[in-house]
């Protein structure tokens, strides 16, 4: 199980973060316009990533099992190996937690994501609910 969690965590690019429960949840469907689109950690090219798939982005083939990247659409979030079903989306504080129900090829569990729209179109990620810092993705 110790290697699920690091394989889940390592495709996912997302760190698992334990938070408290936050009263209020919103709908997964709902808040998560600010999410949509494909996203690739600050300072990477999106076309080293991504190639173009009709209507939206698609994971670049050969696939990068470690890109620092997701794609949100809708209610889901992939990343190069894994496939998250957005459960809820709960304000905290000035971020949102997601919790997510995510598979790979090894393992299903729930990852806890921290976020937070920011005011120049980036998205930041923390790595626990006390990360002070973060880190930028930006939208390709």
């Amino acid at each position: 199980m110790r290697m699920a969690r690091v394989v889940g965590a390592a495709a996912l690019g997302l760190s698992l973060a334990a938070s408290p429960a936050v009263p209020r949840t919103l709908a997964a469907g709902t808040g998560l316009s600010a999410y949509q689109g494909a996203w690739v950690l600050e300072g990477r090219d999106c076309g080293t990533v991504y190639s173009s798939a009709g209507k939206g982005a698609a994971f670049k083939k050969p696939l990068d099992i470690f890109a620092p990247a997701f794609i949100i659409a809708g209610k889901r979030l992939r990343t190069p190996l894994a496939m998250c079903s957005i459960k809820a989306l709960r304000p905290a504080g000035d971020r949102n937690l997601l919790v997510l129900d995510c598979a790979n090829s090894v393992a299903a569990q729930e990852v806890r994501v921290h976020l937070s729209p920011q005011p120049n179109g980036a998205l930041k990620r923390y790595y626990h609910a006390e990360d002070p810092t973060g880190i930028d993705y930006r939208r390709c």
